[in-house]
């Protein structure tokens, strides 16, 4: 695997490296906007009206269980007649990513609404906020850190499952996997891997100090009453809310 990553020649090129990851992060950011601009809003909007929370629980826990490839290869040979060009393969791979990263998104952004504490709210409404303001500047900066927490399991399960695009002559950081196991060459197939891993937990690394940092200090108790920092800065809560098991809507 090492003597592979040092060949220059799997550096160059539209087959090379560096190729193959920007296609892996252009799928991967637009699977993860696309999922944001469905659950988010809809998160915010069950959150603060406490409407369709079982319908949204049910669809978001039955989109958990799709087969991947299976769901991938049916949408395939559904949309592919209507393309042309490589959307026939790019349109259902990323109707899959994005089918894979609204659950935790989802979950997340209600879970973070409901727990936004109702005196704060109340506080809100005695001050003559209207609903709305109430949900912009109330409820999701307090919702933030689980918020965030949401998006960082999308893209970990996004960067994972881009592979599957591979699967159907896409590129990717996944060509190496295929391509590795079809030519029976596992040190290409293991560079793949790492490649793979490592851009996950550079997602996860970058997700993780950008809700350090727009996170209020207060929320995230990183600050005592009298404004000095606290010993529990080196554990903030939002970091905390990102190792517990996902919320779950039902």
């Amino acid at each position: 695997m090492i003597d592979f990553l040092l060949d220059g020649a799997h550096w160059t090129g539209p087959e090379g490296i560096p190729a193959l990851l920007l296609q892996h992060l252009l799928y991967t950011f637009l699977a993860l906007f696309a999922a944001a601009l469905i659950a988010v809003p809809l998160g915010l909007y069950i959150g603060h009206t406490g409407r369709g929370a079982v319908v949204v629980a049910g669809l978001a826990n039955s989109l958990r269980a799709l087969p991947t490839i299976g769901l991938l290869i049916l949408l395939v040979l559904v949309i592919a007649p209507s393309f042309s060009t490589k959307l026939a393969y790019l349109v259902p791979s990323l109707i899959v990513l994005v089918l894979l990263a609204i659950p935790p998104i989802l979950t997340n952004t209600y879970a973070g609404i409901r727990a936004v504490d109702p005196a704060a709210v109340d506080a809100a409404r005695g001050m003559g906020f209207r609903s709305m303001r109430i949900l912009t500047e109330v409820e999701m900066p307090c919702a933030l850190p689980l918020m965030l927490s949401g998006i960082r399991s999308a893209v970990l399960q996004i960067v994972s499952t881009a592979t599957v695009a591979a699967y159907i002559s896409l590129g990717g950081l996944g060509r190496l996997l295929i391509d590795g196991k079809a030519q029976s060459d596992y040190a290409q197939m293991a560079a793949g891997a790492v490649l793979v891993s490592l851009l996950a937990l550079a997602f996860d690394l970058a997700i993780g100090f950008l809700t350090v940092r727009v996170v209020s200090p207060g929320l995230t108790r990183r600050v005592r009453s009298n404004g000095t920092r606290s010993a529990s800065e080196k554990t903030p809560v939002a970091a905390r809310a990102s190792s517990v098991p996902e919320p779950s809507l039902t």
